[in-house]
């Protein structure tokens, strides 16, 4: 699946589609894929002699490889999936310019509209982050409190 493909599913765009492709999707688990280009936004301050990527972008990437299994999910539910919850979350490896960032997602647990996910980045094979995240699907015409 492409970004055009993506866009379809999930609001994002960019500069903040954090996903290039999904390589892989089922009904429970996601393995989608984010390289880092020198020029984005964020290393301009991220830091400019030593660029990282932030770890709340590796959580967004996470979250939003989670975003794109759940609309694939939801096919026949008109809603956004929104992150609610990120728990145990470690970083483990530095990710840099360049890099090809790897996320998979599996879904644990659907409890109604909550859906429980295990996410693990990697670079190179080697674990970059893991988290634990939480999401439901928001409706588009009414605002939520989450």
């Amino acid at each position: 699946m492409d970004q055009e493909s993506i866009c379809q599913l999930i609001p994002h765009r960019p500069p903040m589609l954090l996903i290039d492709r999904v390589i892989a999707c089922d009904d429970q688990s996601i393995h989608a894929e984010k390289s880092f280009r020198p020029d984005e936004f964020f290393f301009q301050g991220h830091y400019p002699d030593f660029p990282l990527v932030p770890g709340v972008i590796l959580c967004e990437c996470a979250a939003q490889a989670a975003a794109v299994l759940l609309a694939q999910r939801a096919t026949n539910v008109a809603g956004v999936p929104v992150l609610t919850r990120m728990n145990d979350v470690r970083f483990k490896r530095m990710v840099r310019p360049g890099d090809r960032l790897e996320v998979h997602v599996e879904l644990t647990e659907n409890m109604r509209n909550a859906f429980f996910l295990q996410a693990v980045g990697r670079v190179e094979q080697q674990v970059a982050f893991r988290l634990s995240l939480a999401c439901t699907i928001a409706s588009p015409a009414a605002e939520q409190t989450l």
